[in-house]
């Protein structure tokens, strides 16, 4: 690895967390006008776009042959809930708040590699554990930082994290046979599959109106044609698709895993700064402490996994929503 390549890959994850970060932001902002089925089919449309130049580039299409289309079903309906869950908490929280609690995942994926992949978890990675859960506990506190949120609806980045954690412990103990550019259309191809499933039961609007669950309404509101003067955030939510997945695939091609996924924390100012000063949400103190506990664990648990050469499940995968 030649010197400049750990710089390399920092900047690549750095630019990945920016345009995971606009990318929420956006979904954010439409999130009051279309439902989220609809918007995740014009993004994944354009990001597959995107995503089959690199694949062109790779090696073309031959390398999307697998001998595992199981898992790799498996994995991709896994991301897809991951997503859609954490999207519709954008509906009705902060974007730092939903953004600290799916931040939760590193220490998910800890924690489920105890039975799955019979890692041994000593006292210092469980303890962090608790202390991360605890930021959890903490945001799931009934206060006035951020509003009315139901409090259902703070669990959707948790039961994100969830997903994305089973899907990384998967993928780790099956082993991940194909191209980044390869697994990346896969996860687009079913990003574009559900939303039109999607399209085809309640893509007329019909049982928007009998929920009031504003996270319900942004799943199963109508389709409309795109605004106007929303075109060009459409344009834009479908190129992050492709750059989150190409930025973050190359970043962790070049750089060291843990090394790496600690720079992934730089999403969580992001989000804070841009909820800030998009949408008026200014942080106070049960969202920065709960904040502040969940990234410190998950920041000693990539710590850990450094000193331990870097071979633990929290330091083998990114936290990549698509």
């Amino acid at each position: 690895m030649s010197t400049g390549t750990p710089t390399r890959a920092i900047v690549l994850i750095l630019i990945g967390m920016a345009c995971i970060s606009v990318n929420d932001t956006l979904i954010k902002l439409l999130s009051g006008g279309y439902p989220l089925h609809q918007m995740v089919f014009i993004r994944s449309i354009i990001g597959l776009c995107f995503t089959a130049i690199i694949l062109m580039g790779e090696g073309g299409f031959a390398l999307l042959k697998t001998d595992q289309p199981g898992l790799h079903l498996v994995r991709a309906i896994l991301i897809v809930i991951a997503n859609m869950t954490f999207f519709a908490a954008l509906a009705v929280m902060p974007l730092g708040v939903a953004t600290a609690l799916f931040f939760v995942a590193p220490l998910f994926i800890t924690l489920l590699a105890i039975p799955v992949l019979g890692e041994q978890v000593g006292v210092h990675r469980l303890t962090a554990l608790l202390v991360g859960f605890a930021g959890v506990g903490v945001m799931m506190l009934p206060a006035s930082d951020w509003g009315a949120v139901p409090t259902g609806a703070l669990f959707l980045p948790v039961v994100a994290a969830v997903c994305y954690a089973g899907m990384q412990v998967m993928t780790r103990k099956l082993g991940a046979k194909s191209a980044a550019s390869a697994m990346a259309i896969y996860i687009q191809v079913a990003f574009i599959g559900v939303s039109i499933l999607f399209w085809i039961s309640v893509g007329d609007g019909r049982l928007a109106g009998q929920v009031q669950n504003e996270s319900l309404v942004f799943l199963l509101r109508a389709w409309i044609w795109p605004a106007s003067e929303d075109l060009w955030k459409f344009a834009i939510l479908g190129l992050m698709s492709g750059m989150i997945g190409y930025c973050l695939s190359q970043a962790y091609r070049l750089g060291d895993a843990a090394t790496i996924a600690s720079y992934e924390y730089a999403a969580l100012p992001m989000a804070i700064a841009l909820g800030w000063l998009v949408f008026g949400e200014r942080p106070g103190w049960v969202m920065l402490a709960g904040t502040a506990l969940i990234a410190g664990a998950g920041l000693y648990v990539f710590a850990r996994e450094r000193r331990r050469a870097g071979v633990g499940p929290a330091a083998e995968r990114p936290i990549r929503r698509g």
